[in-house]
C-alpha cells in the first residue's frame, strides 16, 4: 500500500496583501512534498464571513472548528514566525498541534524579536526547529518527507 502524502498545517499571520501572498509562495514551495492547507486559501477569512453578512460571533466559530479539524487532520504545523511579536492565532496552533503530539517547524526570516533573548520558551521548545530561510525549510520538510515515508514503509 502506498503512503499518504504528508498533510501539513500553515499557521501564519494572514492579515494583509504581503502576509498572504508570502504565505502562497512558502505553501507553493512546499507542495511537492506535503499537502499544505493553508487557511487563507483552503479554509475561510473572518473578513470575507463577515463582509458577506455572517455575524461576527458564527464567523469565528466557523474559522475556529474549520482550522481545528484541519489541525487535527494534519500530520505536521510549520509555523510562519515573522513580526516583532509572534501571531497570536499562530502560538495558538503551535500549542494545538503540541498536544496532539505532531511535529512542528518554523520559519524565522525576521530577525525582529521583543524579547531580548529571543522566542518566548513557549514557541521556541513547542518547535522542532526554527529555520531561517525558504530553501532551508523546502530542505527540511523535504527529508521529514522522506523520513515519514520510510516509516511508513516498514509499518
Amino acid at each position: 500500500m502506498q503512503p499518504h502524502k504528508i498533510k501539513a498545517y500553515f499557521a501564519a499571520p494572514l492579515f494583509n496583501d504581503r502576509e498572504r501572498l508570502f504565505n502562497e509562495f512558502v505553501a507553493g514551495k512546499l507542495s511537492t512534498n506535503v499537502d499544505v492547507f493553508l487557511p487563507q486559501r483552503d479554509g475561510s477569512l473572518i473578513v470575507n464571513m463577515i463582509e458577506a453578512g455572517v455575524s461576527h460571533a458564527v464567523a469565528e466559530h466557523r474559522v475556529f472548528e474549520q482550522d481545528r479539524k484541519a489541525m487535527i487532520a494534519s500530520d505536521l504545523l510549520i509555523a510562519i514566525l515573522d513580526g516583532g511579536h509572534i501571531d497570536e492565532g499562530v502560538a495558538f496552533e503551535i500549542g494545538y498541534m503540541c498536544a496532539l503530539g505532531r511535529p512542528c517547524v518554523g520559519l524565522q526570516t525576521d530577525v525582529r524579536r521583543a524579547l531580548p533573548f529571543g522566542n518566548n520558551p513557549m514557541i521556541a521548545q513547542g518547535l522542532y526547529e526554527i529555520l531561517a530561510d525558504v530553501d532551508s525549510l523546502v530542505a527540511w520538510i523535504a527529508k521529514f518527507a522522506e523520513r515519514y515515508r520510510l516509516s511508513s514503509l516498514r509499518a
